[in-house]
């Protein structure tokens, strides 16, 4: 039996710099990346597992020092009984200058390098883990898999940064080749959201999302190999989450109303979780709401709300100025057809916003 944790996209170093968030938030969240990797790393050694596969992007080249990839060998040689396998994406990808080639690494340290296939026996494991380094920024053709044999008397593990989806100028991947290598378990990286695609090939995702476009659990992938079986599980394994979600409020609530609404939101946890909430539908024309998250700041780590509220308009009122013209046969019109309807009064309201803005 052997036992594994599958992860990469951790994006070590990453700056944070295109994100919604003020700067002391995008700093604590750099050190948090960290933390992660470093948790991984006990996790497994708490939990004696065999192999630590990284599966592309652990750091961000560009932002990257000579003690930043230190502290990284440094967290490995801490770990001396777990054999910890590398194969580096497009954001660490292991060209002339690479970071990777500036050190010395421990023992218990594979890196694989580019060009084509490379694979590795741990005799002791019965095991062979091949994988492939990126040397460039992009790939556009994989021409990879036709020279690997396996030996199906032994555990046979692929770690591969690559993309599945189609066109994909990211070493575009086929499942169905990738099932004809007899592989007993595929690590993949470069997509973010984890994907379990099938009982021995996985995507881990990113341990810590990184933005509002990565919503959902977040962790790693824990697997064991006995009797040439996979079995495999996503692991919670970030300390925040981004949540997102919508609420809808109407005429009849107040400023509040509105508050509480936002306070008594029964997902994620208001601590330590990125909320963002889109608010929609009608609001009364004597409220404001632009110092909603003001009002909300100590009830939430990070709070960012998104008006797309709609005024809600005296329509008697607005019908009688406006007898006379289109924007009173408009509404007159769209009483006829019932605003009980919530399609119809929402139709309603966006055609007034824009004939009131045209007026």
């Amino acid at each position: 039996m052997v036992r594994f944790i599958h992860t990469g996209d951790l994006h070590l170093g990453l700056k944070f710099r295109n994100v919604s968030f003020e700067k002391e938030k995008a700093a604590e969240r750099r050190r948090e990346l960290w933390t992660t990797f470093e948790r991984i790393v006990q996790y497994g050694k708490d939990n004696k597992v065999d192999f630590l596969l990284i599966a592309g992007d652990l750091f961000e080249e560009a932002y990257f020092t000579i003690s930043d990839i230190t502290r990284i060998r440094d967290t490995f040689r801490n770990a001396e009984n777990i054999n910890i396998i590398i194969s580096a994406g497009n954001h660490d990808y292991r060209g002339r200058k690479s970071l990777y080639d500036k050190i010395e690494w421990t023992e218990n340290v594979t890196i694989f390098n580019g060009s084509k296939i490379q694979n590795k026996e741990f005799k002791d494991l019965n095991t062979v883990i091949y994988g492939y380094s990126w040397d460039t920024v992009e790939i556009k053709e994989n021409n990879l898999f036709s020279e690997i044999t396996v030996d199906t008397t032994k555990n046979n593990i692929l770690v591969l940064h690559g993309d599945l989806g189609h066109g994909s100028t990211y070493l575009p991947l086929k499942i169905g080749e990738l099932n004809r290598l007899n592989m007993d378990y595929i690590a993949l990286g470069h997509i973010h959201k984890p994907q379990i695609i099938s009982k021995n090939i996985a995507y881990s995702g990113c341990p810590e999302p990184l933005d509002f476009g990565e919503i959902g659990e977040r962790g790693i992938i824990e697997g064991v190999i006995e009797n040439k079986e996979t079995k495999i599980k996503l692991t919670p394994f970030s300390k925040r989450k981004f949540m997102e979600t919508n609420i809808t409020i109407n005429e009849d609530m107040g400023y509040i109303d509105i508050l509480e609404s936002i306070r008594n939101l029964d997902i994620g946890n208001k601590s330590m979780d990125f909320f963002r909430i889109n608010l929609s539908g009608f609001l009364r024309k004597d409220l404001e709401i632009k110092n909603l998250e003001k009002d909300l700041y100590n009830d939430f780590y990070h709070l960012e709300i998104i008006d797309n509220t709609i005024w809600d308009y005296n329509l008697d009122e607005l019908e009688e100025e406006n007898k006379y013209n289109i924007i009173g046969k408009f509404i007159n019109t769209m009483k006829d057809k019932g605003l009980d309807d919530p399609v119809v009064k929402d139709a309603l309201y966006t055609g007034l916003e824009v004939l009131l803005k045209g007026r």
